[in-house]
């Protein structure tokens, strides 16, 4: 995995207003990426599981996630908001970083969980989070999630 995400799924200084915008945002950009075909399945996705139970998970980072068809390769985008959302969380607060999963659903049993499962570990991680929330370059935040991601 660890060329998994690259510097182009690194969505960096975000004006999004609401959960919903961040999602759409996330969903046409995937298209862009190649990683779906239909933006508005991804959408529809991301939308369905949010309504399952929150993703917001802890200090101001989600884990949105969609299986869909429309996805084609599993793939992540880290999405950073120059503002805090709105975003139902573990902790009651809101969400500026979003790492987004897509995945075939197909995959679902499989790719999915071991993404969901990696990028959860993550985000307990400190260091982790800090480095992510300071940085701003694109390349660099690849690089980390992709060496954490390698990690066994």
């Amino acid at each position: 995995m660890s060329d998994f995400v690259s510097e182009r799924n690194v969505l960096l200084h975000q004006t999004a207003a609401t959960r919903e915008e961040a999602l759409r945002i996330i969903s046409d950009y995937s298209v862009e990426l190649g990683a779906a075909d239909d933006a508005d399945a991804v959408y529809a996705g991301f939308l369905a599981r949010e309504e399952i139970d929150q993703t917001g998970m802890m200090e101001g980072f989600a884990i949105p996630h969609c299986k869909t068809d429309a996805v084609k390769r599993a793939a992540a985008v880290v999405f950073k908001n120059e503002t805090p959302l709105e975003w139902p969380s573990l902790d009651g607060k809101p969400v500026d970083i979003a790492v987004a999963l897509l995945v075939p659903d197909a995959e679902a049993g499989t790719t999915h969980l071991r993404l969901l499962s990696k990028t959860a570990v993550l985000l307990m991680n400190e260091e982790f989070k800090r480095l992510v929330r300071e940085g701003d370059d694109p390349k660099a935040i690849a690089g980390l999630i992709n060496a954490e991601l390698d990690k066994e």
